[in-house]
C-alpha cells in the first residue's frame, strides 16, 4: 500500500507496530488509519485493539490466544506479523472509512486564551490576526493520545507556529485549544501540559459512558469557529 516497505517490530510481548514513516504526512496517516480499520473489521483470535498514530499502527493482542490459534508460527509476534503483511498487500490508503467534517466552537476571551498574546508576539502579529489565521484552516485529526480523547491535529499555518512552553503548566483547563509547533489539539480533560493555549471549547471531547467515548476520530477534518 506504500512505495516504501513499512517497518514492523514488536512493542513488548503483546503488541506489534507497523511504521510507515517518521514524518507528519497525510498519506502516511491514511495508511495507518486504513490498516487499523482493516483489523477493526477483520479481527483475528486474540486481537484486542488497533491504534493508529501519525504514521504507524499498533496492534495489541493476547499472545497466549494468538499462539494457540496459530500453532504453525514460532511466536505470537510471528503470527501477527504474517497477518499484518497480508493485510498490507490488500488494502489502500482509501480504506479509511467515511471522513467527517466536524465544526468546533472556540472562546477566545482572556480567561480561555492564556497564551494568545504570547503566540502573537512570537510571530510579530496581533492577537486578532492569530485568531483569523487559525480559523481559516481545516485541520486533520492525525491521532488520539496523551489523554483519552486528546486530538493531535495539523497543520497550523506557519505564520502562527509556536514551540511548546519552556515550563509546562501544572493544570491546563479541560477544553483548552493549544498550539505546539505545527500541531494543534484540544485538552479533553484537565491535566498538566505545555502547549500554547489560544482558546477553549465547551464541546465534551471525552465522554466515558457514551457509545463512542471520544468525540473525534483519526481521519476527521475539523473546522474551528468563534463561539457565540
Amino acid at each position: 500500500m506504500a512505495e516504501k516497505s513499512p517497518r514492523i517490530f514488536p512493542l513488548g510481548d503483546s503488541a506489534l507496530t507497523v511504521e510507515f514513516g517518521n514524518v507528519i504526512s497525510e498519506e502516511l496517516n491514511k495508511n495507518a488509519i486504513a490498516l487499523a480499520a482493516h483489523f477493526d473489521k477483520n479481527n483475528f483470535p486474540g486481537f484486542i485493539e488497533s491504534v493508529p498514530a501519525y504514521a504507524s499502527t499498533t496492534l495489541f493482542y493476547d499472545p497466549f490466544v494468538v499462539r494457540k490459534s496459530f500453532p504453525k508460527f514460532f511466536t505470537a509476534f510471528d503470527a501477527v506479523k504474517h497477518l499484518a503483511e497480508a493485510a498490507l498487500e490488500n488494502i489502500t490508503a482509501d480504506d479509511t472509512g467515511t471522513m467527517r467534517l466536524v465544526e468546533i466552537p472556540i472562546y477566545f476571551d482572556s480567561e480561555s486564551s492564556l497564551d494568545l498574546e504570547f503566540v502573537a508576539a512570537s510571530n510579530n502579529i496581533s492577537s486578532d490576526e492569530v485568531i483569523e489565521i487559525f480559523l481559516a484552516k481545516t485541520y486533520r485529526v492525525y491521532m488520539l493520545g496523551f489523554l483519552p480523547g486528546f486530538s493531535y491535529m495539523g497543520e497550523v499555518d506557519e505564520r502562527i507556529t509556536t514551540p511548546r512552553r519552556d515550563t509546562p503548566r501544572t493544570v491546563v483547563p479541560k477544553g483548552s485549544v493549544g498550539i505546539a509547533g505545527s500541531q494543534t489539539g484540544i485538552y479533553s480533560l484537565e491535566s498538566p501540559g505545555g502547549w500554547q493555549i489560544i482558546g477553549r471549547t465547551d464541546v465534551e471531547m471525552f465522554s466515558p459512558n457514551a457509545k463512542e467515548p471520544c468525540y473525534l476520530r483519526p481521519g476527521d477534518e475539523v473546522r474551528f469557529v468563534t463561539a457565540k
